[in-house]
């Protein structure tokens, strides 16, 4: 099997849940927002499931995965999906809900990420917003951030299993998506991030055990992993890192 991953070009954004689960199980996939338009990829590849009449079930917008006929859209349904086939979630119905769960609050903290540079309006320039959009990261990093941290260090010391993953004893795509996100962080919020995470010793480790896998490391060092910029959900602006 064969997936095929469409995602805006130039950016890591959603998609990057997605490529991690892939890279982190070696599982055989092709990027296409890597592949040149001339040879059949980029934008107008993705574009052309978007926008065709003849999709039945089409995506609202990327990231979406290719699974021979079928189409999944939503990055918690494609991790859902991959999550069984992958080894990359528990057998058993309630860890795969928990692990679900667990990526659908990850879902939502990224998005409050991602609102405090875009917080009026996201076809907004973030100059456009840049008042309000301190006065949303300054909320951020008071309230919203320690909560958020504050809840996945206690998921993770409630986990019977022990450290470092979420859930049981393996590697989820919920791990590696948590990961990220601490990885996002530290890029967009390096001055609050360091401050937060000195009280919580577990997501660091978390983020460090996913990071120092072998296909992780691997991954990393390619050119498959795209560098964050401000063109992304994680952007650095050093107004809004109090």
């Amino acid at each position: 099997m064969t997936y095929v991953l469409y995602y805006w070009p130039g950016i890591q954004g959603r998609g990057e849940y997605v490529r991690l689960a892939l890279e982190a199980a070696g599982a055989k996939y092709v990027d296409v927002a890597l592949v040149p338009e001339e040879e059949g990829g980029g934008v107008p590849a993705m574009a052309r499931y978007l926008e065709s009449d003849d999709v039945q079930r089409p995506p609202f917008a990327p990231p979406f995965l290719k699974v021979g006929r079928q189409l999944i859209g939503q990055t918690a349904n494609i991790l859902l999906y991959l999550g069984g086939r992958l080894g990359l979630a528990p057998r058993d119905e309630a860890g795969r809900l928990w692990t679900h769960q667990l990526q659908l609050t990850i879902a939502d903290f990224i998005v409050e990420i991602h609102d405090t540079h875009h917080p009026i309006g996201s076809g907004l320039y973030y100059s456009e917003q840049k008042r309000e959009a301190r006065r949303r990261a300054r909320d951020f990093l008071a309230a919203r951030l320690p909560k958020f941290l504050g809840y996945f260090e206690r998921v993770l010391e409630r986990n019977p299993a022990g450290g470092p993953w979420l859930v049981g004893t393996q590697l989820t795509y919920a791990d590696l998506s948590l990961a990220q996100v601490v990885a996002g962080l530290r890029y967009a919020f390096p001055v609050a991030s360091r401050s937060a995470l000195r009280a919580h010793p577990r997501l660091r480790a978390l983020h460090d055990a996913v990071f120092a896998r072998p296909r992780i490391k691997r991954y990393m060092a390619s050119k498959r992993r795209l560098p964050f910029n401000n063109h992304d959900l994680f952007r650095r602006y050093r107004e809004l890192d109090a």
